[in-house]
């Protein structure tokens, strides 16, 4: 079961308009454009690459029945570092939580369950959740949106979305799309990132978006200062 679906009311067309404009602007082929394909998508989809060799669902779980905890851990982290999706500080927050053997047990195991265990989207999102933030911490806080969202986003990229606040705050304000930001990391406010995304994705239809990584990009491009 995955996330329940929620369609927003009417939207200015115009605003859309103007966030699609603007991409078009730096990427004249859309999704399938070389400088696009060279500055925001294909890192990701190589990050997606190596997690499916080192960590898909088979591959976890055989690490997980052996007991090699930190194996995974360690093949997360280092798989992530190779892309610039999270901020150095965040990156050092997550090498410091998994790793102690408890703290990589913890981690192992709760991405297993969220990723690919039973039990609906939404619920197996909040048990990551508070599976992060018991994760030992040295100095800065482990639970944020986007040490909480980047994982799935490069092990699933079909059905997660990686989170950065301000700039997703920025983009749904620039094309007009609803989005209930929480501070707290937890379903209810993902279910609306996902909902929002979805949305997006019915409305870029035509430039043939392939998965949440198109969508996030495109969002970045509207929210990022790097696109100004």
């Amino acid at each position: 079961m995955r996330y329940a679906t929620k369609t927003y009311g009417p939207r200015r067309h115009t605003s859309v308009g103007a966030c699609r404009d603007k991409f078009l602007y730096f990427f004249p082929e859309g999704f399938r454009d070389e400088n696009y394909l060279a500055w925001e998508r294909d890192y990701k989809w190589e990050a997606h690459r190596r997690w499916t060799t080192e960590l898909g669902r088979d591959q976890l779980r055989a690490l997980l029945d052996r007991g090699e905890f930190a194996a995974v851990a360690k093949a997360a982290v280092r798989i992530e570092s190779r892309t610039n999706l999270l901020f150095s500080f965040e990156k050092m927050a997550l090498r410091d939580a998994v790793a102690s053997a408890e703290g990589a047990r913890l981690f192992a195991v709760g991405l297993h369950d969220w990723l690919y265990g039973p039990g609906s989207e939404a619920s197996k999102f909040d048990a990551w959740c508070a599976t992060v933030a018991a994760l030992p911490r040295r100095q800065t806080r482990v639970l944020t949106w986007p040490a909480t969202t980047v994982f799935g986003f490069i092990a699933r990229p079909k059905v997660h979305f990686f989170v950065k606040p301000m700039v997703t705050k920025a983009a749904a304000a620039a094309c007009d799309l609803e989005f209930r930001y929480r501070s707290a990391p937890q379903s209810e406010t993902y279910s609306d990132v996902l909902a929002m995304a979805a949305t997006l994705r019915a409305d870029l239809a035509d430039l043939r978006p392939r998965d949440m990584i198109d969508i996030q990009s495109f969002l970045w491009v509207q929210g990022s200062d790097e696109y100004e």
